[in-house]
C-alpha cells in the first residue's frame, strides 16, 4: 500500500516526496510543492507506539485534520492520536488494511486542502 499511495500523491498533487532523515530511509514526507509545508508523512513504527502493546512493525501515515473532526476521527479503528506530532492537528492511520485504502486518499485529500496557501480577502 505504501508504494501505491506515496505514486498516487505524486501524481494527484504534483508534491514532493522527501526523505529528510538519513537514520530512517524508509520515511517519506509529502511536501506541497511550492509552500513545502507538509500534509503527509509516511513511515514504519513499532505498532506499540500507538497502541501501548504489539512491537510488530507497521506502515503509517501521518495527516493534518481539522482539529474539529480530530477526536471522531480517533474513534475509528485502525486511527490514533499521531505519533511524534501535534495531537490536535494530525492523526496516525494504519496502512494494514485496517483503514481502507479509499478512506485513507479522502484523508490525504483534507490534508493537503488544509495545508494550501490562505486566500487574501479583500
Amino acid at each position: 500500500m505504501r508504494k501505491r499511495l506515496l505514486a498516487q500523491a505524486a501524481e494527484r498533487y504534483r508534491c514532493i516526496i522527501d526523505h529528510p532523515w538519513a537514520d530512517a530511509p524508509d520515511y517519506a514526507v509529502l511536501r506541497h510543492e511550492t509552500t513545502r509545508k507538509w500534509f503527509g508523512l509516511v513511515m514504519n513504527i513499532p505498532l506499540s507506539k500507538l497502541t501501548g502493546d504489539d512491537d510488530r512493525e507497521v506502515d503509517v501515515v501521518n495527516l493534518k485534520v481539522d482539529p474539529m473532526i480530530a477526536g471522531s476521527l480517533r474513534m475509528e479503528p485502525g486511527i490514533f492520536p499521531a505519533w511524534h506530532m501535534n495531537k490536535a492537528q494530525w492523526i496516525s492511520v494504519l496502512m494494514d488494511g485496517t483503514v481502507k485504502y479509499e478512506k485513507i486518499i479522502d484523508l490525504i485529500d483534507m490534508s493537503y486542502e488544509l495545508i494550501l496557501p490562505k486566500r487574501k480577502r479583500r
